[in-house]
């Protein structure tokens, strides 16, 4: 394992990205957390974490992937101008939510403004503004918004993580990067079998990459593979009662050109939590 490469102070013109352990809200990670440089350093850590909460910490501080390394913290450094006063997170965004959870939702990466400055994932962007009032109508989060990591926002009975753990350049990972990250999923999926009942994929791109994982896992799939779509359903044939649901992305082309509607999100929410038997929230 190669020696852990150390971030650069998170204050000041030059930061790049929070070092772990120094008191970012929510922070999984300490500065003795392992780094994984390369798909080969992701494949032997994610397989050797012994809890979800080790896992999520590993996640925060991989360098596996150079272009997302570059491009994260270079988003740390230049900030959208509306928030030039704030520090970026800049390092990847981990899994986070219940540790052992009946629902996990599934996305694609995390927003360059959005999970990587704010350290998780749908947090303090406009996609996450329209899935936290989704989810907190169903009974599965506690308030409607979430701005920033500590500002009280909890989960019910649900977890969140995602395909690629990095912010892409135009929300693009390559092949390459989606395989290199996949283990760290495989791993979460493994953490969390003995309660989940239900995964939510946030479009196209979470539903084709779950599928590989889950196998790797050893979860019987239906075959053929089912089809991605708003309201998919796909039971799981095996012995682990799971299902898949497909949701369009509450992005902000779909959400302004009514392809996806906070009823439709709703529906999709309404049947997974039908399914998982969560717990109704305490408003």
């Amino acid at each position: 394992m190669p020696e852990r490469e150390r971030g650069e102070p998170s204050q000041g013109p030059g930061a790049k990205a929070v070092p772990p352990g120094s008191g970012w809200p929510e922070d999984p990670a300490t500065s003795a957390t392992p780094v994984a440089d390369s798909a080969a350093d992701v494949h032997e850590l994610a397989a050797g974490a012994k809890s979800i909460e080790e896992l999520a910490a590993l996640e925060s501080v991989c360098r596996a992937c150079p272009r997302l390394v570059q491009w994260r913290e270079q988003v740390a450094v230049e900030k959208r101008r509306s928030f030039q006063s704030e520090t970026y997170w800049g390092r990847p965004v981990p899994g986070w939510g219940v540790e052992r959870p009946s629902m996990l939702i599934l996305g694609l990466a995390p927003a360059a403004h959005g999970g990587n400055r704010t350290g998780r994932i749908f947090t303090g962007d406009r996609s996450g503004d329209v899935l936290f009032a989704s989810l907190w109508r169903c009974g599965l989060a506690s308030q409607p918004t979430s701005v920033t990591a500590g500002d009280g926002q909890h989960l019910i009975s649900t977890r969140m993580t995602a395909a690629v753990h990095c912010a892409p350049p135009d929300n693009k990972p390559t092949v390459a990067e989606r395989d290199a990250c996949a283990p760290w999923l495989a791993a979460e999926l493994a953490a969390l079998r003995p309660d989940l009942r239900v995964i939510v994929c946030l479009g196209h791109f979470a539903w084709q990459a779950l599928w590989p994982q889950l196998i790797m896992v050893g979860v019987s799939v239906p075959r053929p593979r089912p089809v991605f779509g708003h309201g998919a359903e796909a039971a799981m044939p095996g012995d682990w009662r799971l299902t898949v649901l497909g949701c369009y992305h509450p992005s902000q082309q779909n959400t302004f050109t009514g392809k996806v509607t906070d009823g439709m999100l709703d529906a999709v929410f309404g049947r997974a939590r039908e399914l998982a038997g969560a717990a109704q929230a305490r408003r």
